[in-house]
């Protein structure tokens, strides 16, 4: 749902983090255009899922609806769940009256019955949990035998090599908090994530039910390095999100 903070890790503070109903608006209007999401993960994640026309698909965590757009587009019957209701007022300003929105946290039991997806798509918001053991549980429950869970996530390494570049020492086997700073139009948000290395994902990936499929590192679309010649170059060496598509068998 998120790009990924601009800015090195910083110590947390009473600051408020992951506000998404106060800057829900300018947050949509970014991930529109923005490299990450609309040159680099979305398109990388709509490649993935590849043909999608008939598949009923959860989106969780689809924030103000670009992915669900584009996945109803190409003939998905799409629902779409967020923890954020100012979130899903833009979505729903975005989609219309009919579309299938419900506020939900990840972090709690989805509000569907067993077998009710062909797809779950995870856009960017698992990084966003401390334990992904429930969340991916629920995910593979909700899921159809034979079905897929396509997710993107902070890549692994991203954070930890500014850290390292910086001149700290972050333990890259630990999962553990971080708070990066992320500018937004006129003003600086602070944004809150889970880091963890990549052996911690998919062993939560297994012990859920899921069989690893795919693991992706694409590149960002091409058309991006002309729109942003300052940061294409960057971004094509160096991952900031990892894509994984799972089998729920």
């Amino acid at each position: 749902m998120t790009p990924m903070p601009e800015s090195r890790a910083l110590p947390a503070d009473p600051a408020p983090v992951n506000d998404y109903d106060s800057l829900a608006e300018a947050y949509s209007a970014e991930n529109e255009t923005s490299l990450n999401n609309a040159y680099y993960e979305r398109p990388a994640t709509l490649a993935l899922a590849g043909d999608v026309t008939g598949r009923q698909i959860l989106d969780a965590g689809c924030g103000s609806g670009p992915l669900f757009a584009a996945l109803r587009d190409r003939g998905a019957t799409v629902t779409g769940i967020d923890a954020s209701a100012g979130m899903l007022e833009v979505a729903r300003r975005r989609l219309g009256p009919d579309a299938d929105l419900r506020v939900a946290d990840l972090a709690d039991p989805l509000p569907f019955p067993d077998d009710s997806f062909d797809d779950v798509i995870a856009s960017l918001v698992l990084h966003y949990l401390r334990d992904w053991g429930p969340t991916l549980t629920e995910m593979r429950r909700v899921l159809r035998t034979g079905g897929r869970l396509i997710a993107s996530v902070n890549h692994p390494t991203a954070d930890y090599v500014i850290e390292r570049l910086a001149g700290r020492r972050p333990d890259y086997f630990a999962t553990y908090n971080s708070i990066g700073e992320w500018p937004l139009g006129d003003r600086t948000i602070r944004m809150s994530f889970w880091n963890r290395p990549l052996h911690a994902m998919t062993d939560a990936f297994t012990a859920a039910g899921f069989r690893i499929s795919v693991i992706s590192e694409p590149q960002p679309v091409p058309a991006a390095r002309e729109l942003f010649p300052d940061d294409f170059h960057l971004l094509a060496t160096a991952p900031s999100f990892l894509f994984f598509v799972l089998q729920a068998d």
